[in-house]
């Protein structure tokens, strides 16, 4: 009989360690907790109801798997979306502060630029008249809403002729016209050093006369050099520059100043 006794009380430790095991199970599974946690939080005095509990377990099941960091990685998350937000804000201010300073530049650059391109214009039609000896030319800008990236249309007429678009013109006339414009531009804004290569070239003898007259004129502010054929060029310059080859493969630089040269034919 007391082995029978024996017997039984065993049998009854195994199936309460069973149980227990199956119950630590059950807690951790439906609640994440350990036996140790669970005692800690145990509160006698609480009464709940099962169909309660039932849908308080329901919803936990819901809410999967538990991150134990998620509280950390949220923080961090936080403090990251805050920096770059605040990044992107200093961002945003600058952004519209370079806006604004563009915009205020371009306004000042429209009109700068229409104060000089009149004044081109302007000198455009008093050079064309001088070095046409008659005649009319005009600059247009043909988009005034957007003068800093608007085309610019040339008409010219020479004399004795009709208004005509630039690429309407022959080539003596196209040059002479070009030429007009660099000599305005020079007029409003002289450079001290300009180097003309053969620009001349397609003029006849007194359309040369006129270009070396206006020539002579613009070099009390502007220094040319002048690359030419031309005779009537020639005779504008206060000194020539002359390569010859005398030898093959031999080139040799004659200077001679017009104003001495002048002076020795006195003399003479």
């Amino acid at each position: 009989e007391l082995r029978e006794a024996i017997f039984k009380v065993e049998s009854r430790i195994e199936k309460l360690e069973s149980n227990k095991e199956s119950n630590n199970f059950k807690l951790f599974e439906d609640y994440n907790l350990t036996y140790l946690q669970a005692v800690e939080l145990r509160d006698d005095d609480i009464e709940i109801n099962k169909k309660i509990l039932d849908s308080l377990k329901k919803e936990i099941r819901s809410l999967g798997n538990v991150n134990i960091d998620s509280i950390e990685e949220y923080k961090e998350t936080k403090e990251r979306y805050d920096f770059y937000s605040e990044q992107k804000e200093d961002l945003q201010k600058s952004i519209e502060a370079i806006e604004e300073i563009i915009a205020e530049l371009e306004e000042h650059m429209k009109i700068q630029f229409k104060e000089e391109f009149d004044k081109i214009n302007e000198n455009f039609k008093y050079v064309y008249n001088r070095l046409f000896g008659g005649g009319e030319g005009n600059l247009t800008i043909l988009d005034e809403e957007n003068i800093l990236e608007s085309d610019i249309e040339i008409t010219a007429k020479p004399p004795g002729k009709k208004m005509k678009n630039l690429s309407l013109l022959s080539g003596g006339e196209k040059a002479l016209t070009a030429i007009s414009i660099l000599f305005s531009i020079l007029l409003a804004k002289p450079t001290p050093f300009c180097i003309l290569d053969e620009i001349e070239a397609p003029l006849d003898d007194s359309n040369i006369a006129r270009f070396g007259t206006f020539l002579k004129e613009l070099t009390s502010r502007t220094q040319f050099i002048a690359v030419t054929h031309r005779r009537g060029t020639m005779e504008a310059a206060d000194y020539i520059y002359g390569v010859t080859m005398e030898q093959r493969a031999i080139s040799k630089v004659i200077a001679l100043s017009l104003n001495e040269a002048e002076e020795m034919t006195d003399i003479i």
